[in-house]
């Protein structure tokens, strides 16, 4: 008997060799998770520390893998991407792969925290959150994506949205 599939909501950055590793690692969710429905793609300055600008983006899959299992999953596809986890949160990504909603889910599940906190925190996560899915609801809050967008001051947090095609 299949699993029932839960929407998910993932956040997707580089800021080295970007257009490479943001398309390898969409082809490999496609190749994982079937259909992935993707918001447009920004630009972004390095926050936290200095480094070359980011592309961000923001990805929605349907999953009938467990929480703990799909967190597995996306650091395999972070680490055959060159994705080397050190001790510094802030740094250069070959490929950053967050899960950011897995239906709705709070707390901490398998590990992950949920809703990850940097949805309200960075323009880069919550402006293609809020164009992917405007009307769907963060799971604590039950606020929309658009109106979190609208309400939440990020003006500081310069971020441009870039042309950028995949497949390619």
């Amino acid at each position: 008997m299949a699993s029932q599939a839960t929407r998910v909501y993932l956040s997707l950055g580089s800021n080295i060799d970007r257009e490479h590793n943001i398309r390898a690692g969409l082809d490999a969710l496609a190749a994982q998770f079937g259909d992935v429905h993707l918001s447009p793609v920004y630009e972004s300055e390095a926050v936290g520390f200095d480094g070359e600008p980011f592309l961000n983006l923001v990805a929605r899959i349907d999953t009938g893998l467990p929480l703990g299992e799909l967190a597995g999953l996306l650091r395999d596809i972070e680490a055959a991407h060159g994705r080397v986890r050190g001790d510094k949160k802030f740094a250069s990504r070959t490929l950053d792969i967050d899960v950011l909603t897995y239906g709705d889910l709070t707390g901490l599940v398998d590990g992950v925290e949920l809703p990850r906190d940097e949805i309200l925190k960075h323009a880069f996560v919550l402006r293609p959150l809020a164009d992917l899915a405007p009307q769907a609801r963060h799971p604590v809050l039950g606020e929309t994506y658009a109106a979190l967008l609208a309400r939440l001051d990020m003006s500081a947090q310069k971020l441009w949205q870039v042309p950028f095609r995949w497949p390619a």
